[in-house]
């Protein structure tokens, strides 16, 4: 182990480095055991399949002190069980908790969908540590199949909320939470079966932790806990170190909230302090009638944290992976927010959300560090349903074709990954076969699209391209996640954005339409419908990209000739670079931008909608109180843009050409529904837009 100093090394000098070594393996191969009994046992096909599941174990205080190497979803390393543990005191030996609900877990479940259990393993009389392990249900009840819309307003819309509470007693499932659990699921059979494969991998780890006290002594594993976080926060802070200390400013915006045409911006100011970081979103937009909030209690939470744990890993990958590694990160997240929502907000699609906030935080980061720091990925997990009927049984039934994704983005040094991206997380792709075989579909596409990865000296990753084509009528189509689809991902350091998202209903037919988000989709035999993932962001001047780099992305069918040409200044004419034509067009290249590209639709918005005036609107806003601030901001959207698109229409510099205008019609708006800054005079009275009392296309 290397050599650490400072705060924590009374409590890891307990050990001597090859012992400690020796229990973080062992205490990391015991989660990987659990990990791989819950995989070979589950029934659905999201958790044997696509992996979306975690295992740990956990400390008496609640933080994950073990967590598994092979895990697909790394960042809830920094869940808190502590909540939820202290909800249910009065544990005995073969007693497992159980809890989905994102307000009363503390925001250790996220959304519902997502259950958690934990077992205490006792030695004694006394508790040692905790198993913890969490699955995604298939459906967990609430308005639509699978449970998430990003229409639901409420939390109570989205399905059963458990608290925590014991769903087995001393060995013995709780017949009552049987019996509740299965009659609140579309998929009874298949949750119960996932349930079950949750308690083995709680066993599984219950014998390890029992081989270990056997082997090492109680008094040797009640320390290790404490020396491995102890280790893995001094270690980690040495990597927080490559970011110099300063003040950091940045934000990016999710498309809307499906509710209104008004875009979402999420704020960072990342404070750096010799290897402290704090991240402050005050300035974030309030909380939304939507499904894209964030419950986090108001605490340092792992969809706040995930963009520094890739980070730390990147540059340290030898850290033991426990919430050590987090220590020495602090979040400011004012009370209302869309990523600290208050209850009884909608969370369904916080993923969403996250995606968006890890973008705003790789800029911030950027700012602090660009040589040590990719660009952003593509900014977009879409994991798309299909609900239909099973002909053999009648019976309904669900399943997630495939977890989509862009690509990862470049870096100063190299391309981004193609088709992959593991930020939040590096669930497995569903095989096709697999896909036919459980669900009324055709795969009849699976590729890349064609110049979605951003250009630049190095390129960003390409986006998935997927086709399904339904064979029974009578479906229904729910994607969660789409976006990037006005806003795509900004380059860097010269590079350009990548390609937005885009989805198409029969593409290639007659009948063929874009389609925006989906909520429901009610698809029949012979529809198709095609997902084009975003790409990701390219890094430098693409007119430096070497010109063999050029051709072998034309020859892959990651970049067309067109583009090889415009946006690389590349000439290949029968599958060979024209190195003559190619010096005439680079000699005339375009001046690279120097910070960050945004893309045309970013900054058309923000020729209205700066930073300062957006501080200001939710300053004022946040005076209101939290019933009124989501419908006074669509009021004040509606008379500052009344014509303001949906995504995927009309262009937004069309509509704010006069930005002067618009400017004035805001802060007149602003003055109007929320009381005039001090020493302005009152505005002139709105006029109305539309039929009824401030009725717009904006939702209100």
């Amino acid at each position: 182990m290397a050599e650490v100093r400072g705060a924590g090394r009374g409590r890891i000098e307990r050990f001597n480095p090859i012992a400690l070594e020796i229990l973080s393996n062992k205490v990391s191969a015991a989660t990987d055991q659990m990990a791989a009994t819950l995989q070979r046992s589950a029934r659905s096909t999201f958790v044997k399949e696509a992996a979306d599941f975690g295992t740990g174990l956990v400390d008496p205080s609640g933080r994950v002190f073990a967590y598994p190497s092979s895990a697909s979803v790394q960042f809830l390393i920094d869940s808190d069980c502590g909540p939820t543990i202290r909800a249910v005191p009065d544990v005995e030996p073969g007693d497992v908790i159980v809890t989905n609900d994102p307000y009363t877990s503390e925001g250790l479940a996220s959304h519902m969908p997502d259950l958690h259990m934990l077992r205490p393993y006792f030695h004694k009389g006394r508790v040692v540590c905790y198993g913890w392990c969490y699955i995604h249900c298939t459906d967990i009840g609430g308005a639509v199949p699978s449970s998430i819309s990003p229409s639901n307003r409420e939390i109570f819309q989205e399905g059963i909320r458990i608290p925590p509470l014991k769903a087995v007693r001393k060995g013995v499932f709780n017949p009552d939470f049987v019996a509740l659990f299965t009659a609140n699921s579309r998929t009874p059979e298949m949750n119960l079966g996932d349930v079950r494969a949750m308690v083995g991998c709680l066993e599984t780890g219950a014998r390890r932790v029992a081989e270990m006290i056997e082997r090492h002594g109680i008094d040797t594993v009640f320390a290790c806990p404490d020396a491995l976080q102890d280790y893995s926060a001094l270690k980690s802070r040495q990597v927080l170190r490559r970011l110099p200390d300063g003040k950091y400013d940045f934000w990016d915006y999710m498309d809307d909230d499906l509710v209104s045409s008004i875009p979402v911006r999420l704020r960072v100011r990342m404070r750096v302090d010799d290897g402290r970081v704090n991240f402050d979103f005050t300035g974030t937009d309030p909380q939304v009638d939507a499904a894209y909030n964030i419950a986090t209690a108001g605490k340092r939470h792992h969809w706040l944290t995930v963009r520094l744990t890739g980070f730390m890993l990147t540059h340290d990958p030898t850290m033991p992976l426990n919430a050590g590694l987090f220590r020495h990160i602090t979040v400011t997240s004012p009370p209302g927010t869309i990523i600290n929502a208050q209850f009884p907000a909608a969370v369904g699609i916080r993923h969403a959300t996250g995606r968006r906030l890890t973008d705003a935080m790789t800029g911030a980061m950027l700012k602090a560090a660009p040589e040590s720091v990719a660009a952003p990925t593509c900014g977009a997990t879409v994991p798309f349903v299909l609900a239909e009927t099973d002909p053999r049984t009648g019976k309904r039934r669900l399943m997630v074709i495939e977890p989509l994704r862009g690509g990862m983005g470049a870096w100063n040094g190299g391309d981004g990954v193609d088709a992959r991206d593991a930020t939040t997380s590096n669930l497995n792709n569903h095989p096709i076969e697999v896909v036919e075989e459980e669900a009324g579909v055709i795969v009849r596409e699976y590729d890349v699209p064609i110049d979605s990865g951003g250009p630049g000296q190095w390129r960003g990753g390409t986006g998935q391209m997927l086709t399904i084509e339904v064979l029974r009528d009578g479906g229904t189509i729910l994607a969660r996640g789409m976006e990037r689809m006005r806003f795509p991902p900004y380059g860097v350091a010269g590079g350009r954005p990548g390609a937005p998202f885009r989805a198409v209903f029969n593409k290639g037919r007659a009948d063929e339409r874009p389609l925006a988000k989906i909520d429901q989709l009610a698809v029949g035999a012979g529809d198709t419908v095609t997902f084009m993932l975003p790409g990701a962001s390219g890094y430098g001047n693409p007119y430096r990209r070497p010109p063999a780099k050029v051709l072998e992305d034309v020859m892959m069918g990651f970049v067309s000739l067109a583009a090889a040409e415009s946006e690389y200044g590349v000439v290949i004419v029968k599958g060979h670079v024209d190195a003559a034509a190619t010096r005439r067009r680079r000699a005339g290249r375009r001046a690279a931008r120097p910070g960050f590209d945004f893309g045309a639709e970013r900054e058309a918005w923000e020729t209205v909608f700066d930073d300062a005036i957006m501080e200001e609107l939710n300053r004022r806003l946040f005076l209101l109180p939290p019933s009124l601030r989501s419908a006074t901001r669509r009021r004040i959207f509606a008379h500052a843009v009344p014509d303001l698109p949906p995504v995927g229409s009309t262009p937004l510099a069309k509509v704010l050409a006069d930005a002067d205008e618009a400017r004035a019609r805001l802060r007149s708006a602003m003055d109007e529904f929320l009381g005039p800054t001090a020493g302005r005079a009152p505005p002139r009275p709105l006029r109305r837009v539309g039929p009824g009392p401030w009725h717009s296309r904006c939702g209100e």
